[in-house]
């Protein structure tokens, strides 16, 4: 039994994701350590005998659900499952400064990445980058200074799921607010990032 998940909702196969992510920490780089967790992701998803916790398949009303499911206390990373209604998103935000893999559990997600061009006391100015199709099975990453982007569900009727494994607990991000009359420029607004009970 792993010591470290007391708390946590219990779900069929905790264990072997457990193991494929602790095992993908001893790659020598963080490139390698991130791609070896979007490997595991990957498998995770298509893996039968790994069941997510009957919680993230419950939508919130009012914003995307963010439910933790497990802690490292060895290493420090933390995974979270996101619970996207029909439509729900996030705003342009940043990860700050935390590596994250992303993986789509059930349903799609849109992703837009942004490239931040300049940044000032005021705000700052970021460029869109083409949307990725995120569909069930798919896993991608994010690696400071690369951490800025947008999600959003694909459906407008039906959920989606997406795991995340955070380089540790992501306790609060930087969201970008468009800044009206500044073409391109957001305004900074620092959020603390809440979750959900599962």
């Amino acid at each position: 039994m792993i010591s470290d998940a007391t708390g946590y909702p219990d779900f069929i196969g905790r264990e072997r994701l457990v193991a494929a992510i602790d095992a993908a920490l001893a790659a020598p780089d963080v490139a390698t350590t991130v791609a070896r967790i979007e490997q595991a992701l990957r498998q995770a998803i298509a893996d039968p005998a790994i069941v997510l916790p009957g919680c993230v398949h419950e939508p919130i009303t009012d914003h995307y659900a963010r439910r933790e499911l497990y802690r490292s206390a060895r290493h420090g990373y933390s995974i979270v499952a996101m619970t996207w209604g029909p439509a729900q998103g996030t705003p342009l935000h940043d990860h700050d400064g935390l590596w994250c893999v992303e993986g789509v559990w059930q349903g799609a997600l849109h992703i837009t990445p942004y490239r931040m061009l300049e940044s000032g006391d005021d705000g700052a100015r970021f460029q869109p980058l083409p949307t990725l199709a995120g569909q069930r099975g798919s896993a991608g990453n994010l690696i400071p200074p690369d951490e800025f982007h947008v999600l959003r569900n694909a459906s407008d009727s039906g959920i989606a799921i997406s795991v995340h494994v955070y380089q540790r607990p992501m306790e609060h991000c930087t969201v970008f607010m468009p800044d009206p009359g500044r073409d391109g420029w957001y305004r900074r607004e620092s959020r603390l990032m809440q979750t959900d009970t599962p």
